[in-house]
């Protein structure tokens, strides 16, 4: 099997009480302890916050940290029991590590890779990567994604203004640079992505119209687990 993109810190095992304020998640540790972890994820987790579930966190030895736990992961069971990434700061970490290796080959070549680069109207935005070396630039935005219907990865499940702005502004740099929508499906259980039509039909629209000028879309699979997280390749687009 390839090999781990990202391995996680020492993880603990608990089980999920409630998550609350959006950053804040009550967990009981297998040791019986009851902890408030932080919660690295700002959307509303559809299909995924599920009090009693398995969980797992980590831990910082910051001694400025308001909360020294962080959690992880979540086992959910839509088709088949399966591990979920909850920490939002990881996909981008982990496709950076991903473009270092080289191991998406959709992409084509490449050698220099930068990040958080100006772009869009007025330079407001700033894309997730930007890749150079080619005979055009290859911007890259990325999404993770975790909310499924059976085993139908779908983004967004929330109406996203950002997630809109973003296909626009990809979309205007077409035809002269390559504009890449990555999303990152931070569970293994997933064959195939399609827009979250239901969540947020206009999203859906944009991004039909921005393939049909050109938008490279990567549903990337990853395999998520205690141990770490693997590329699996790319999942069949329903669009």
């Amino acid at each position: 099997m390839t090999e781990f993109l990202y391995q996680y810190p020492t993880l603990y095992p608990g089980i999920l009480l409630k998550r609350y304020k959006r950053f804040f998640a009550d967990i009981e540790l297998a040791t019986g302890e009851v902890i408030t972890a932080h919660c690295p994820n700002t959307g509303p987790m559809t299909g995924v916050y599920l009090p009693g579930n398995k969980v797992y966190v980590s831990a910082s030895d910051n001694p400025n940290r308001k909360l020294p736990y962080t959690w992880e992961l979540i086992e959910v069971c839509d088709t088949v029991p399966t591990w979920v990434g909850v920490n939002t700061s990881l996909p981008n970490r982990v496709v950076n590590l991903a473009l270092m290796a080289k191991a998406i080959p959709e992409l084509g070549a490449y050698s220099e890779i930068r990040f958080e680069v100006p772009y869009g109207q007025d330079k407001k935005s700033r894309v997730d990567f930007l890749l150079t070396g080619s005979d055009r630039p290859i911007y890259i935005e990325v999404k993770n994604t975790t909310w499924v219907q059976g085993n139908l990865a779908l983004f967004p499940d929330t109406v996203t203004t950002r997630g809109q702005k973003h296909l626009r502004e990809l979309t205007a740099l077409l035809p002269e640079a390559t504009s890449v929508m990555l999303y990152f499906i931070n569970r293994n259980d997933c064959p195939a992505f399609a827009p979250g039509d239901s969540a947020d039909p206009l999203y859906g629209k944009l991004l039909r119209e921005a393939i049909a000028l050109g938008l490279q879309v990567l549903p990337c699979r990853f395999d998520v687990s205690p141990l770490g997280i693997r590329y699996l390749g790319l999942a069949s687009l329903k669009v």
